[in-house]
């Protein structure tokens, strides 16, 4: 039986603005390490998923700055909340990590932001997000 794992953070209010992150990834495991290395430097974690459509329905809700979205889940896969993210907002920045090579997915009608290939490096998703601010 599926269980959902949509949890909105609770967020601590800071006089300059942190970077907010939604992380959505079905591997409990994989969930909580993104979301302490991102907490340690600095990145605001508002919330965690763990299938595309709670993706799609926690980007309205809480309009982070970036989501970081697993390209393969059940039942709703990255590819799904990342287009359905896209539709609601063409400009919504989305970071698509995958464990398989780009070609095996259709992705020109969604435009990551950027593609991060497994295993993460931390230093790559800061870079990115430093980036993209």
């Amino acid at each position: 039986m599926y269980e959902s794992n949509y949890m909105a953070l609770d967020v601590k209010t800071d006089l300059e603005h942190k970077t907010s992150v939604l992380v959505i990834d079905d591997d409990r495991d994989v969930r909580d390490a993104f979301v302490g290395l991102l907490q340690i430097h600095g990145i605001n974690v508002v919330g965690v998923g763990s299938n595309g459509k709670e993706a799609y329905e926690m980007y309205r809700e809480l309009r982070p700055d970036f989501v970081l979205i697993d390209a393969a889940m059940p039942f709703y896969d990255g590819l799904y909340g990342m287009e359905k993210i896209r539709e609601y907002d063409a400009n919504a920045r989305v970071i698509l990590v995958t464990g398989t090579t780009i070609k095996d997915y259709g992705l020109s009608y969604s435009h990551p932001t950027k593609i991060i290939a497994k295993p993460i490096d931390i230093d790559e998703i800061l870079n990115i997000i430093s980036h993209q601010r």
